[in-house]
């Protein structure tokens, strides 16, 4: 059984109940009121307030004072302070030391130790990319044998942490070590 539902006749519906409308709700009796006490009481101030300007005293007046033009200035204060014209012509002497090694103090800069050579020499060529130049040293043991990658000798350590913050920046860590140099 088929059904034709474009055909067919629309039925009638119940009528849908109507919704009630909430009540209309009426000023409430005591906010008003306190609004009104609130008013009244700014104007019992204010009718307070108004005979009190009336009876204050006008500040005196200076009679040395003259009356300003609108462009003109204050006369210049008279200086108090001889400090000025001391140091107008002083001369400081700074003595200034030359630069000496404290100790004769050399440092080096180790960027990593390896068991392969390889690896030491992949390290050697990220530094190099940097503008460095780094050594790989061999250190022998009895049982084994290290592959060091060194910086250095730096004669002062600040040249030595301006290296240093080139390497951080392209993330290998490293150590200053600090040695007495040979004569």
């Amino acid at each position: 059984m088929s059904r034709d539902y474009a055909n067919r006749k629309p039925t009638k519906r119940a009528p849908r109940a109507k919704k009630k409308q909430a009540p209309t709700s009426r000023l409430p009796i005591l906010l008003l009121l306190i609004v009104l006490m609130a008013i009244g009481g700014f104007g019992y101030f204010l009718w307070n307030i108004k005979d009190s300007a009336e009876t204050a005293k006008p500040a005196p007046t200076p009679a040395k004072v003259k009356p300003k033009k609108k462009d003109e200035l204050p006369p210049k204060p008279d200086d108090k302070w001889i400090y000025q014209d001391l140091l107008e012509n002083k001369e400081v002497k700074v003595d200034v030391p030359k630069h000496q090694p404290k100790a004769n103090l050399s440092y080096q800069m180790q960027c990593g130790s390896f068991r392969s050579k390889a690896q030491a020499e992949t390290m050697k060529a990220n530094i190099a990319f940097q503008g460095l130049t780094a050594e790989i040293r061999k250190i022998e043991g009895k049982k084994w044998t290290w592959y060091r990658v060194q910086l250095g000798p730096y004669e002062r350590k600040r040249l030595a942490e301006r290296d240093r913050h080139k390497l951080q920046a392209i993330s290998i860590n490293t150590c200053i070590i600090v040695s007495k140099k040979s004569k």
